[in-house]
């Protein structure tokens, strides 16, 4: 008898019973941390700059990860790090669901996350050493393809099923969408603009609907208007709607409040304002000048209201943007706006402009989409919390306990302490480490800022430079095509590189991880309304990202071969996230400075650090290469 047959049941279980469960409760926290968070906050109305800076903070526990993983061996067993950080990561997204409708929910959601991060990458520790000691060597080696499968699987229904589970709730919970379709010609003439107090709507009895005004075509005659006259209809639809509440600061802060406003600090007045100017004034977008007898492009006015009262306590958020026709035809005022229970009965003002060139014929198609965004996200993510309660049941019962998970006794404790200190000194003795670092810091520069935007950009409104998709379509184009063209690539990187070894490929991966970035420069200038161009550029640039970041990954694998491999690993993984996380802290802000279609111009020239470093690291030819003894 084998000493695997005479183990117990508790000690060795078949491995189809926990492994696949356990990457995929690995991948989920990951994906939703750093992906789903972001197009939540876009959808609950948070600005790109806050989006990008708060959500990049968030991989600062997985930069870290290596200096508290031996703490992780010492206190306690891996298994019980799983099921009690499976326990907390659950109550971090019951956390999260209860965070959204409140007030302030931006501040105290990004705290539960936070908390969530740190869960998840302390359960990614003892996940992935509990692997080893619960699996045989035979056994690891099968069942790498089974793990990374099922944590394949669990980014897809993080980026696609979830999503287009929040995008179903919102539409579902929401009123029917209104049409207002808006009509350009040189022979009309454009409707005198009424005052909202005068207006009269006919309220129909029923469900809640949205109200436009005119009810059927906004007629707007292509004839340029003077500066003054448009810029005073601007300043009156402005300053009507903040009068009568229907913007609100985001995560639910309020603009209202005593004491004036703060002195600047020495760094936000010797830096960041100068900055701001300059970037502003140089790659800003371009406002197109004032003809020579001052006028400028015509515009129409739209009122949208409510055909019945909002309840107490609840809103009512329109998002308002162009769907489909002519893109001279630009919203410039009414984006997103909110009704509530004091001003559910008084109309919004939403302002159309039209290119003062545009001197022919033509239609555009304007959506009002409603629905009830903080309900949808917190039902996500109670459905999330519901999962990982489940997973922490069936872990806490199904986990082997493996002869060899125990924690460190004390003098081996103090043996791992002065151990790894010692490990992660000899990383930086590496020969040519700080190639190694800048490598690992630069290669994806320019994607680890395109990845805070991407999905901004696709939600975002036409008139901002967005592609105005719902969140479902996001969901899809993400979690299912862009998941499938990121496996079809990383696995013909590894087929290849296998092969040919990873020298012999790494300059083409270079350029697939960073040039197929050019597609958002093409989205962005074209703004396609077809869904299926949309797509397909995702999924080439997902194709890119896939094969390219092969060379990434097995790159670590090569940094950290030696005595301490494992470790040396790990570290190598902690400046990957420090890399996505220090580029993305800065994105959002600059998009917000310069527009999307020069920020995407950006993203592309800051590929170039990536293609340096990539020309002096030291590399084997011989490294990844199929050879005789391995054959």
């Amino acid at each position: 008898m084998t000493p695997s047959e005479a183990a117990s049941p508790k000690s060795r279980r078949n491995p189809w019973s926990w492994v696949p469960s356990l990457y995929f409760a690995e991948g989920i926290p990951y994906v939703v941390v750093m992906i789903v968070s972001v197009i939540m906050y876009k959808r609950l109305g948070i600005s790109n700059t806050q989006i990008a800076l708060y959500t990049s903070w968030l991989y600062l526990p997985w930069v870290i990860k290596p200096l508290w993983s031996p703490f992780v061996d010492i206190l306690k067993t891996k298994r019980f790090w799983i099921v009690t950080m499976q326990l907390i990561i659950g109550a971090g997204l019951a956390g999260v669901a209860l965070t959204i409708p409140g007030p302030n929910f931006l501040k105290y959601s990004l705290a539960v996350l936070w908390l969530l991060a740190f869960s998840s990458a302390t359960h990614d520790i003892a996940a992935d050493g509990f692997y080893m000691l619960g699996l045989s060597e035979h056994d690891q080696a099968w069942f790498v393809g089974v793990r990374s499968t099922f944590y394949r699987i669990a980014m897809i229904t993080g980026q696609g099923l979830l999503i287009m589970l929040a995008g179903y709730i919102e539409t579902s919970t929401g009123l029917p969408p209104v049409a207002v379709d808006v009509r350009v010609d040189p022979l009309v003439t454009s409707a005198p603009l009424p005052h909202p107090d005068s207006l009269a709507f006919a309220r129909p009895v029923g469900p809640m609907q949205v109200l436009p005004y005119p009810a059927a075509v906004v007629n707007i005659q292509a004839f340029p208007r003077s500066q003054a006259a448009v810029d005073s209809v601007l300043a009156f639809a402005r300053g009507w709607n903040r009068a009568q509440g229907f913007y609100e600061a985001p995560g639910g802060a309020t603009t209202a409040g005593g004491g004036g406003a703060e002195e600047p600090s020495w760094w936000s007045r010797v830096v960041v304002v100068p900055l701001e100017s300059a970037l502003t004034n140089w790659f800003g977008a371009e406002i197109p000048p004032a003809e020579t007898d001052g006028r400028v492009g015509n515009i129409g006015v739209v009122y949208l209201t409510l055909s019945g009262a909002v309840p107490p306590g609840e809103e009512v958020v329109v998002n308002f943007g162009r769907s489909s026709g002519d893109n001279s035809i630009m919203l410039v005022e009414g984006e997103r706006f909110i009704f509530t229970e004091a001003n559910g009965n008084r109309p919004m003002v939403a302002v159309i402009q039209i290119d003062k060139k545009l001197r022919t014929a033509s239609e555009a198609r304007f959506l009002g989409r409603s629905g009830n965004i903080p309900l949808a996200w917190s039902i996500t993510f109670y459905v999330l919390a519901g999962m990982f309660l489940l997973f922490f049941m069936y872990h806490r019962f199904m986990l082997p306990y493996p002869k060899t998970d125990v924690p460190a006794r004390s003098g081996e404790a103090s043996n791992l302490l002065a151990a790894f200190g010692e490990t992660f000194v000899s990383f930086f003795r590496k020969k040519h480490s700080g190639l190694i670092i800048a490598f690992l810091l630069f290669y994806r520069f320019g994607e680890a800022q395109l990845v805070k935007l991407a999905s901004p950009f696709l939600l975002d409104a036409q008139e901002v430079g967005g592609l105005a998709l719902t969140t479902g379509e996001v969901g899809f184009v993400y979690g299912t095509v862009g998941i499938l063209s990121l496996t079809i690539g990383g696995l013909l990187g590894g087929f290849l590189a296998a092969r040919h070894g990873l020298k012999y490929w790494l300059w083409w991966m270079v350029i697939a991880i960073n040039l197929p970035n050019a597609v958002y420069i093409f989205l962005s200038y074209t703004v396609p309304d077809s869904f299926l161009v949309i797509n397909l550029a995702v999924a080439v640039e997902q194709f890119g990202y896939g094969f390219g970041f092969t060379a990434y990954m097995l790159y670590m694998i090569y940094a950290a071969e030696g005595e301490h491999k494992t470790a040396h690993f790990a570290i190598c993984t902690g400046f990957m996230a420090l890399g996505m996380m220090i580029p993305g802290m800065f994105s959002g802000w600059l998009q917000d400075l310069i527009g999307y279609q020069h920020f995407f111009v950006w993203v592309l020239l800051a590929t170039i650090p990536g293609f340096v470093v990539t020309y002096f690291i030291p590399l084997d030819p011989a490294f990844g290469k199929k050879t005789e003894e391995a054959s």
